[in-house]
């Protein structure tokens, strides 16, 4: 049975800026997960507050297009005091659920802070044990995506702030330990990089606060730029207003689903008036679209309905 997914496909009911999305299917409960970085628009905030102190929040549906909030991942705070929590990546294998995301102490009110990638494991999704902060390539590194490019041979991509912004890697055979390979993405600045294979290629998307660009690679390893980005111009769906944001790609069934956020209410989106409230131009919504290959290109049309398989 066909079902057709809403736009929006999410928004948080506490602060209603959801961001960095990430969608898994959990083998326990027999439904769909949708984890994302829960900032608090609604609140007052100094500086980028907001953006800081933030949980990961939890959203589920048994057929992807009715969600429920949760609540938040359960286990995550190794230190004292009210931390930071960013753009969860998680991945199963050997029977488990493995999440890397970014962490920064505390509630800064600026940019200027370390940040870090630590590493949980879960069987249910739910209750978290954390396993370490992974030595990367700097003391600013957030947004990793984490895929298994061969048999038991794990890469992780991930911003380096201290590198240009641009996407560095790193590769692990058992998902703990973790070697630097170096820089991979270097043609502009970018954070959210996310692989995928699809149509017999293997992809990577980037958000390059324009729209996000994408890349092929033969290896996993050397990227060709593709011409044309995706999510560039303002949808006509609700709510899915200006630039697509930090997207993950679920493939399900031979067919590929772009998830990604937007800020339907800042005034660079067409069509939306200039507004003086900052906590309602600090909102965001999770949206979803479907990905095409012509066999050249790999195409987005975030104006069409989306449909899945119950």
């Amino acid at each position: 049975m066909k079902i057709k997914l809403p736009a929006p496909l999410f928004r948080d009911p506490l602060y209603d800026s959801p961001t960095d999305p990430v969608i898994i299917w959990n083998e326990r409960e027999s439904c769909w997960f949708l984890f994302y970085t829960q900032r608090r628009s609604s609140e007052f905030g100094i500086g980028v507050s907001t953006v800081h102190g933030t949980d990961i929040g939890i959203a589920t549906s048994a057929d992807g297009a009715r969600w429920l909030y949760r609540g938040t991942a359960e286990g995550l705070r190794f230190e004292h005091g009210h931390n930071t929590f960013w753009a969860p990546e998680i991945i199963r294998a050997g029977g488990e659920y493995h999440m890397y995301c970014s962490y920064v102490r505390g509630i800064p009110t600026d940019w200027n802070w370390e940040r870090q990638i630590v590493h949980y494991v879960s069987g249910d999704l739910w209750s978290w044990r954390f396993c370490g902060i992974i030595p990367l390539s700097s003391d600013r590194v957030i947004d990793a995506c984490v895929y298994e490019i061969e048999d038991g041979l794990y890469k992780m991509w991930y911003k380096n702030e201290r590198g240009g912004s641009h996407t560095n890697a790193a590769v692990s055979r058992d998902l703990y330990n973790w070697e630097v390979t170096g820089p991979e993405i270097t043609d502009c600045s970018h954070e959210g990089p996310n692989v995928f294979r699809f149509g017999g290629i293997n992809w990577m998307i980037t958000d390059t606060w324009h729209g996000q660009a994408v890349y092929s690679s033969p290896d996993f390893t050397h990227w060709t730029r593709q011409h044309g980005d995706l999510l560039t111009k303002n949808g006509i769906r609700p709510f899915d207003y200006g630039v697509g944001h930090h997207a993950d790609v679920l493939v399900r069934k031979d067919r590929a689903y772009i998830v990604y956020f937007t800020h339907p209410y800042r005034s660079n989106a067409d069509n939306v008036s200039p507004i003086e409230d900052k906590s309602l131009e600090l909102r965001t919504a999770v949206e979803i679209a479907e990905l095409s290959f012509d066999g050249e290109r790999l195409l987005c049309d975030r104006d069409a309905d989306v449909y899945w398989d119950a």
